[in-house]
């Protein structure tokens, strides 16, 4: 059993083929005997994560930082909810108390909170799986802008190899189950 973070969007406004992956992610981290590391929102994504897998009996960590309580409303069904002071001392206990990551759609904070670990990667300061779970090409347009970066040597192709993309919420877990193991 791992403990799995998965970094997604919070907008309560989002179409509902996004809350139904990330619902669907949740489930499968239940189905797989593993744990939940969410941004302790309960809506968008993110709450839709936590309740998938809270459906499938998996245990539920959620870390938010009290000025996101309200905003994001807090997932006071989490098995543990941490408050934190501020944003970087949420991911650092996302990052520390996770064994890999899953990163869905999202927005500006789900780019943060996959960049934060993925450069802790590429530095060597974990050496944890990262998947990019991209079912419809969501983030075709970044991973291009990234080939195009490391074509021009401003970053490094280990780097880009670091990022296991993946189409479908089995492939990203078969990918992570292989390299936890």
């Amino acid at each position: 059993m791992a403990a799995i973070c998965v970094f997604c969007a919070s907008s309560s406004t989002l179409d509902q083929k996004w809350l139904d992956l990330a619902a669907d992610t949740g489930a499968e981290i239940a189905a797989r005997g593993h744990t939940l590391v969410s941004g302790g929102g309960c809506v968008g994504m993110m709450g839709a994560v936590a309740d998938g897998a809270r459906s499938g009996g998996a245990h539920t960590l959620g870390v938010i930082p009290q000025a996101l309580v309200e905003l994001e409303v807090a997932d006071l069904s989490a098995d543990e909810l941490i408050v934190t002071d501020d944003m970087g001392t949420r991911k650092n206990l996302m990052i520390e108390r996770s064994d890999a990551f899953i990163t869905l759609p999202g927005g500006l904070g789900t780019m943060d909170e996959l960049f934060e670990v993925w450069t802790t990667a590429t530095l060597d300061l974990h050496g944890r799986p990262i998947v990019l779970l991209d079912p419809e090409g969501f983030y075709d347009g970044l991973l291009a802008w990234l080939e195009e970066l490391a074509s021009t040597a401003f970053v490094r192709r280990a780097a880009l190899d670091r990022l296991l993309v993946t189409r479908s919420i089995g492939a990203a877990f078969d990918e992570l189950e292989k390299r936890l193991s």
